[in-house]
């Protein structure tokens, strides 16, 4: 009896506990499954990808160096080329240059108006790498090398464009541009071989191929904002005298070749006011000279304004096999075309040509009215006002006496100029908070560098987009001192917060053009303040009409950045 009544409750113990789990799962099952992702995990999250440094993330900075001293060994090279080996290969894609092995060590795609950046993800791979498929229209080669390091540091590893197979070298790889590292960095002596699949577009197809466009390509379209006016001229004239896409980009190499002086000791800068200056700067004064740096920067910038996609690759034109030097570094430009994939070009000039001026074939028409001398803005309307009639003459056939229309006409007149003032002033407003408040702390000192250069047009000191933060700076204080010394209602001397501030934003602005991503919100707040403070100073020393004005004036609003 024992024994039967404890088995009895056993399985009722038995019985309740299976319900409860059963119950529990019912409830909450629902809830646990909603926490679990639809997609597999992908373990390649939780890995840290490969860290490059500023010299690899844009090697393009590396060319003026390089150019500075031609016979230093970077590296050797012993290549196979389709047929056997030889010394030479014809020029790739629609480039005309007589190159030897052209061998690619990044590709930059990135482009904010300062700085190009190759912005890859480089994954570790074993020795085969991940393929892509070539383009339709292009016949592919296999070419072996086998490379020695020398001279060449970082961790960027040269070899000839698109590489699949890496053996005596850890690589990580980006499937995107395929652009090869070493993790560990190069280190002389260091020993390689690359097997390669080089695509060699079908040249008859140029003329008539199309360009993608779209989010696919929108990385190799994007134009920042802040290209200066004359490069889009420049762009518009090239484009509009050449419709086929391959027309302009031959425009464009054709340009750059025959107006520009390629030599060695020109400084290294590829932002937008130093393409400017190169573009259209005096020739007697340092412009119309450059690096390839320079030259294929300008293609690249000037074909995406032209509605071209376009990249920058920095390489060498190294022989078959032998050394290869700083001397042959050298940088150029790349054209995506339908079918036909990546086609590379030379704007380089020919050695043996003297550039044509550009004033001869580039004449921009002046801005109309020049900047130093912008008029006020209007502040009556443009239309005519009714007729009035005479005085004392009769009424209109309505009934109404004119001195009443007359009165209603004025006054909504009156309506309309204040309603258009409130309007101006507040997209002033809006327009600085936004520059000085929005972004991260590389933009809004950006923002309050724009504003110091806003500050000084409107005072009637435009600054040449050529010149350095630290001489605009100079030019900064000097149109201060000036301005104080006209005023009679100042001390005669500017302030000492108001030319310190000027310093402490050219400072900040030259640490974002070549330390990009190192300011912090504590610097974009001192940026902000230091503009602000000047434009207050430049503006307490002005008449009281012209600082109402100041609030009020459309420039800032329209003026190209």
């Amino acid at each position: 009896m024992v024994r039967s009544g404890l088995r009895a409750r056993l399985a009722v113990a038995s019985a309740a506990g299976t319900a409860v789990v059963v119950a529990l799962a019912a409830l909450l099952g629902p809830a646990v499954a909603a926490l679990v992702e639809t997609r597999p995990v992908d373990p390649r999250r939780y890995v840290q990808p490969p860290q490059v440094e500023t010299l690899d993330e844009n090697p393009l900075i590396r060319i003026s160096g390089w150019a500075l001293n031609p016979e230093q060994e970077l590296f050797q090279v012993a290549t196979d080329l389709p047929g056997g080996t030889g010394p030479t290969d014809p020029a790739e894609g629609a480039a005309t240059d007589s190159v030897g092995v052209r061998i690619r060590l990044a590709v930059l795609s990135d482009y904010d108006g300062v700085t190009w950046r190759v912005g890859a993800t480089y994954r570790n791979a074993g020795r085969i790498l991940p393929t892509t498929e070539p383009a339709p229209y292009a016949t592919v080669e296999t070419v072996r090398q086998e490379i020695t390091v020398g001279d060449l540091s970082g961790r960027l590893l040269p070899a000839v464009p698109t590489p699949r197979e890496v053996s005596g070298a850890r690589v990580a790889y980006d499937l995107g541009t395929g652009t090869l590292i070493r993790p560990d960095g190069l280190t002389p002596g260091l020993r390689y071989t690359v097997t390669s699949a080089r695509e060699r577009p079908d040249n008859n197809l140029l003329a008539t191929a199309n360009t993608p466009a779209g989010d696919a390509v929108a990385r190799v379209l994007h134009v920042p904002d802040g290209a200066p006016e004359q490069l889009r001229r420049l762009a518009t004239q090239l484009a509009e005298e050449n419709g086929a896409p391959y027309a302009r980009a031959a425009a464009i190499e054709q340009w750059l070749a025959e107006h520009y002086r390629l030599v060695a000791d020109a400084p290294s800068g590829h932002a937008y006011p130093n393409l400017a200056f190169f573009l259209f700067g005096p020739r007697n004064g340092g412009g119309q000279r450059g690096t390839s740096e320079q030259f294929a920067a300008s293609f690249a910038v000037l074909g995406r304004l032209a509605g071209l996609p376009t990249r920058v690759v920095v390489g060498f034109a190294a022989p078959g096999s032998g050394p290869v030097r700083a001397a042959d570094a050298y940088a150029w430009p790349e054209v995506l075309f339908d079918g036909l994939g990546w086609v590379s070009f030379d704007p380089l000039p020919r050695p043996d040509e003297e550039p044509r001026p550009v004033e001869e074939d580039f004449r921009p028409q002046p801005e109309d009215p020049p900047p130093s001398e912008q008029p006020e803005p209007t502040l009556e309307p443009t239309a005519s006002p009714p007729a009035q009639a005479a005085p004392g003459g009769p009424a209109d056939d309505s009934g109404v006496p004119t001195p009443v229309l007359v009165g209603g006409t004025g006054g909504g007149l009156l309506l309309v100029v204040v309603a258009l003032l409130v309007t101006l002033a507040g997209l002033r407003r809006a327009q600085t908070r936004a520059r000085l408040r929005r972004g991260d702390p590389g933009h809004r000192i950006a923002g309050a560098w724009r504003e110091l250069t806003d500050t000084l047009r409107l005072a009637g000191r435009p600054v040449a987009a050529d010149l350095s933060a630290t001489e605009v700076a100079t030019v900064a204080r000097a149109t201060l001192t000036e301005a104080i010394r006209r005023d009679a209602t100042t001390s005669g001397a500017p302030d000492p917060g108001a030319t310190a501030a000027v310093d402490d934003l050219a400072r900040l602005i030259n640490q974002v053009g070549f330390a990009p991503g190192a300011a912090s919100s504590e610097q974009a707040g001192t940026a902000a303040e230091a503009a602000t403070t000047y434009s207050r100073a430049l503006r307490a020393t002005l008449p009281r009409w012209r600082r109402l004005l100041w609030s009020v004036h459309p420039g800032p609003l329209r003026w190209p950045r």
